[in-house]
């Protein structure tokens, strides 16, 4: 990410004092006998009021402090190494840095996938500068979560999970992590918005995105967002900035997701994603304008199914593709097929929303019912999902 310089202008300001002195003619004093003048008692000056006694913190500053010592020593370092090679194929190692949070008494640790990713080695520092090599346990690009594991003892005390569908926005919030390799920095914010989507690392969509002006910058990523009980609400994952440093649009990764995804890592090394096998295209007005002049029609919201994957669910449930071929300005696209409206009665109306819905509501081997368009008319049809095929490297 590029650096943020800020000029800071220093202005010298020179203040003069001016002393204006008076004085009276002499003839304006007449002589007279001299009378005595009474002299005032000197009086001391008096003595320096004492500074006022600091006040004990205040409870939202109080709390602030307890989490970071509750939840900072579980804060670690995650330095990634790979490898490029140069001009003479000599290897070149490329370090990058980001954070993750202890998640069990066995040294697991969970982090972002775009930290570990494509690393070759691994090293986490801890609290106490003790540094461990790691392994990769499990990965999840579609949720940007991985989970790693160290071999150590005496590691401080889990992290406790929270849960998110209990946040509300204006929610206090504190970030801990490394930004720019400077370990166990603590920024407290709020939360801005709920149910946020964001782009996940392999191009699909991560709901219920969590949006915070906590400051999180390079290194923060997969270092936790906590409320003021020192409980993990989120996974900070990414910031919205021109510059690539914090302009107080953060995200983070959802606790509940993590609770759902991280134990499936631990387990088997991968998250089972619910699938149903359809290539789709949003309906708008003006998309479904111009499909109605080629003599199809279709409604102004909803999913077009332009393809069907040939045994996936979709296609065992009887859901059909489009049958003919369409040039629509300079994009030929398969025409004719359904249009999902709804899964389990919640609207659908564009790609985000159906990923989001399956991703949070559902699970492989659910059975949903997927409210379909069909030649003017609309059905329900029974899907039962299964687990989408992992995505060619």
């Amino acid at each position: 990410m590029g650096k943020s310089h800020t000029a800071v202008l220093i202005a010298l300001v020179v203040l003069v004092g001016a002393t204006l002195g008076c004085s009276l003619p002499e003839s304006l004093f007449i002589p007279a006998t001299p009378t005595p003048v009474a002299v005032p008692t000197p009086t001391l000056a008096p003595s320096p009021v004492p500074a006022v006694p600091e006040e004990p913190a205040n409870a939202l500053e109080a709390q602030v402090e307890a989490v970071y010592d509750l939840a900072g020593p579980a804060v670690v370092n995650i330095t990634s190494v790979s490898y490029a090679y140069d001009f003479f194929f000599r290897p070149v190692p490329q370090e990058g840095t980001g954070s993750g949070f202890i998640y069990d008494t066995e040294g697991h640790i969970v982090t972002n996938y775009h930290v570990v990713e494509n690393a070759e080695e691994l090293s986490v520092t801890l609290a106490d500068g003790r540094v461990f090599s790691a392994e990769i346990v499990g990965v999840d690009p579609s949720n940007d979560l991985a989970v790693i594991r160290i071999e150590a003892d005496n590691l401080p005390g889990p992290v406790a999970l929270g849960d998110s569908d209990t946040l509300r926005v204006g929610q206090f919030v504190v970030a801990i992590g490394n930004p720019f390799g400077l370990e166990r920095t603590l920024t407290v914010g709020v939360i801005s918005s709920l149910g946020r989507i964001i782009q996940s690392p392999d191009g699909r969509f991560i709901g219920e995105a969590i949006q915070t002006d906590a400051a999180i910058n390079p290194g923060n990523s997969g270092g936790p967002l906590l409320n003021l009980q020192g409980q993990v609400i989120g996974v900070n994952s990414q910031i919205v900035s021109p510059s690539r440093a914090n302009a107080g649009i953060g995200f983070a990764v959802p606790v509940n997701t993590v609770r759902r995804v991280v134990p499936q890592l631990i387990a088997h090394g991968h998250y089972p994603h619910p699938w149903l096998g359809v290539q789709l295209l949003d309906l708008t007005s003006e998309r479904a304008k111009v499909i109605r002049q080629v003599g199809m029609e279709v409604p102004d919201e909803g999913l077009l199914v332009l393809e069907v994957v040939p045994d996936s669910p979709a296609d065992r449930a009887g859901i059909r593709g489009g049958d003919r071929i369409v040039r629509l300005g300079n994009v030929r696209i398969p025409l004719g097929g359904d249009v999902i409206i709804a899964i389990n009665g919640e609207p659908m109306t564009n790609i985000q929303e159906l990923t989001v819905y399956l991703e949070t509501q559902t699970q492989v081997g659910d059975t949903v019912e997927v409210t379909i368009i069909r030649d003017g008319k609309e059905q329900s049809i029974r899907v039962k999902l299964a687990e989408r095929p992992e995505m060619p490297q």
